[in-house]
């Protein structure tokens, strides 16, 4: 199923980068990924370490922001640039009939499986209130603690998308955006959309923000009716082949101390070993660019790597690939863990 974004001159001329992540929509993506019993092996030791200092507050959210489909908008104002505080006054002052719309329409989405405490919103203040208090808690559970650290990577996404702003102007920035599920087919975008919607959505010359999301892995989310403009998001990644960012990166990001696995196993063999979990099946040579070592030292690591039982390596003709060993998960999810309590 594909949803089509369709461009005009003007739009590609108000397509624009957005500074870094987005708060709240941040959050909206890392509860999500929380319900989800399938996700990246980088988030692994993120989720476990979240799902054990959930409080049962926190968990009411995930009625409203389910794991995949229809949410709500009203918990998600889009500020690139504000601090928490502000956003969740700007929620606190949703206006009433905003938000029993925004409501009503999102239990119509979702066919009226809701649950019922979620009909009392609008017509609750009090319980409106609390509910953006614990939006703000689940904030400081989830991403506030690693708020910095996930910028730093966006800092340096944002790098690489620039210069593929510079190279290829907007049209070459909407092409290696997210290519495993975004295609741009001159004047169309095409995405394929995880809950499966499709249809076509014209911008009529508001253009699109783009917003880089660490949570956000692999399928984009859009907004197409944002105010004042729609916004797309799409994966940070992590080099010119737009591969997605390695585990090793994720982990300083969700860790408050990055480089634990690092002391234990030496910089560059802490590296060998998340390249592999984050890319299983690469080859030899596809270790070395991701690890950006020699591909003689790539066969040194991962040679020591799988002699301590913390890789597998198959073999097809004369290529050898390397995947990550059960002791090999449980080694980088305890690691990491460790240095985020």
């Amino acid at each position: 199923m594909t949803l089509r974004i369709h461009f005009t001159a003007a739009d590609l001329a108000r397509t624009r980068l957005a500074k870094g992540p987005a708060r709240l929509l941040e959050l909206h993506t890392a509860l999500r990924m929380l319900q989800r019993s399938a996700y990246p092996l980088r988030l692994d030791a993120w989720r476990n370490n979240a799902l054990r200092q959930l409080s049962p507050r926190v968990r009411m959210l995930f009625d409203l922001i389910p794991p995949r489909g229809w949410a709500v908008d009203f918990l998600n104002p889009m500020d690139t640039d504000a601090r928490l505080d502000e956003l969740l006054e700007t929620v606190r002052r949703t206006p009433a009939l905003y938000l029993r719309t925004d409501l009503r329409r999102w239990a119509e989405l979702r066919r009226w499986r809701v649950p019922p405490w979620t009909r009392r919103i609008g017509a609750e203040p009090e319980l409106f209130h609390d509910l953006v208090d614990t939006l703000g808690q689940a904030h400081d559970q989830l991403i506030g603690p690693y708020w910095h650290q996930i910028e730093r990577v966006a800092c340096a996404d944002r790098t690489l998308r620039v210069r593929h702003l510079a190279e290829g102007g907007v049209e070459g920035l909407l092409r290696r955006l997210n290519p495993a599920y975004v295609r741009w087919r001159p004047p169309v975008l095409e995405l394929t959309t995880a809950s499966g919607v499709s249809g076509d959505v014209h911008l009529g010359g508001r253009g699109l923000l783009l917003i880089p999301s660490l949570f956000g892995t692999a399928h984009s989310i859009v907004n197409p009716d944002a105010d004042p403009q729609p916004w797309l998001t799409f994966p940070l990644r992590h080099d010119e082949d737009l591969t997605a960012l390695p585990a090793a990166a994720t982990a300083a990001a969700l860790t408050s101390v990055p480089h634990c696995l690092a002391r234990l196993l030496g910089r560059t063999r802490a590296t060998v070993l998340c390249a592999v979990a984050d890319h299983p099946g690469c080859t030899t040579t596809e270790l070395a660019r991701y690890a950006a070592i020699a591909p003689a030292s790539a066969s040194e690591h991962a040679t020591v790597l799988r002699g301590a039982g913390l890789t597998t390596l198959s073999r097809h003709r004369n290529t050898v690939f390397h995947t990550l060993a059960p002791a090999g998960v449980s080694l980088l999810n305890a690691s990491t863990a460790a240095a985020g309590g």
